[in-house]
Order: structure tokens, then sequence, then C-alpha cells
């Protein structure tokens, strides 16, 4: 089993699957974990990972999307 990496941590669902989109558009694997609370939206996060391996890669890929 691989080991995983928290790239990032939001409140916006639309957010994470932005980046969802971008990294697999990259061949980056990607898991995306949703922890928000279904009756109270302001408890909990959405969790994006990716592979340890590959963490360098995707933090790259975000910092330059954050950029433009």
């Amino acid at each position: 089993m691989k080991e995983w990496h928290l790239l990032l941590k939001t409140r916006s669902y639309t957010e994470a699957s932005i980046v969802q989109g971008m990294l697999e558009e990259n061949h980056i694997p990607v898991q995306v974990l949703n922890k928000l609370d279904s009756s109270y939206l302001n408890f909990g996060d959405i969790e994006v990972y990716v592979p340890v391996t590959l963490k360098e890669m995707a933090k790259a890929l975000l910092d330059k999307a954050l950029l433009n």
C-alpha cells in the first residue's frame, strides 16, 4: 500500500475538486477525504492526499496554480 501525503486542507469542495482535477490532469494520483459534517458545514475539512513519492511535484503544481 502506498503512503499518502496531505497536500491541502480546505472547507471548499469546489477548491478541492479543482486541485484534484489539476493533479489528475498531470498524472498524479489523488485521494480526497471529505470530513465535513453533513449538517454543520463549519465543522471539519476536505483533505487532498497525494503519494509521498510525488509530493514535491504536486506541491510545485499547486504553488504554480496559486500564483496564476
